[in-house]
């Protein structure tokens, strides 16, 4: 069984894929020069690393030029000797709709190899991939922009119990990521105390969640929407994700509280 680090793949667990509209976005939650890091925890155990990062790209596409996001997880050097992972994942967005043109993945999880790419094509609502081309519902995302994406929805009529959906292509099939609003809380972390929103994820039992396992993601109540803290419970304990550093943002912190 393949192992996740990023909270980008931990999501990866969501059932339909139908075609639908996005949800509104407002101003951009992030730009070019974001950097986001943070550490993973297996219970008590710093099992690993993970980092987000926004910048410039040379690719080109229709003439277009496009913001490049790129997501890394790696285990900790204590960690490797029973698990040894090394993931990259990147998504070439266009800067305004913040719709992808290409992903890639370079995965290395002890002997397990994958190189990916997904390109998608929104005059025909299809995908190429390195597994040929595939039909995918209107508006269909990958799972870096998807995460993206949902940093700059408009949040300012949600009330508790409230949900938006997100399409996304992945490990050669359409998920659906649905999420459920909580909301206000404030989280510690180790770059600072905030008032943050939270959503709960849903999720489906199998491979790596049991049937009431329950997912929490909090991000900054501000125009900047920073992922504070994921914590997930799997079918053994759980894994929490909680930010270290961050460097970069587009507008001000002005929910953090010291």
């Amino acid at each position: 069984m393949k192992f996740f680090l990023s909270f980008l793949i931990i999501v990866n667990c969501l059932s339909k894929s139908n075609a639908q509209d996005l949800p509104e976005i407002v101003k951009n939650a992030f730009g070019m020069g974001e950097e986001l890091k943070y550490k993973v925890k297996y219970g008590f155990i710093n099992c690993g690393s993970a980092e987000l990062k926004v910048s410039s790209t040379s690719k080109k596409f229709d003439d277009e030029s496009a913001l490049q996001l790129t997501v890394t997880g790696r285990t900790a050097n204590s960690f490797d000797v029973f698990y040894k992972v090394r993931n990259r994942y990147d998504s070439y967005i266009d800067k305004q709709t913040i719709k992808p043109y290409l992903f890639t993945e370079n995965i290395k999880e002890n002997n397990y190899r994958r190189n990916g790419y997904v390109n998608f094509d929104r005059n025909t609502n299809s995908v190429m991939t390195n597994k040929g081309t595939f039909d995918v519902p209107k508006n269909t995302l990958d799972i870096i922009s998807a995460f993206y994406f949902a940093r700059c929805i408009d949040f300012s009529d949600f009330k508790p119990g409230k949900s938006f959906e997100i399409n996304y292509y992945m490990e050669d099939k359409v998920h659906s990521m649905t999420v459920k609003y909580i909301g206000k809380e404030k989280v510690k972390t180790d770059a600072g105390t905030f008032e943050s929103l939270k959503f709960s994820p849903s999720l489906v039992e199998g491979r790596v969640f049991k049937e009431d396992s329950k997912m929490y993601l909090w991000v900054s109540n501000d125009l900047n929407r920073i992922p504070l803290r994921v914590q997930v419970e799997i079918l053994v304990g759980s894994i929490v994700i909680e930010l270290t550093d961050f460097k970069g943002l587009v507008n001000q912190t002005t929910a953090r509280l010291n």
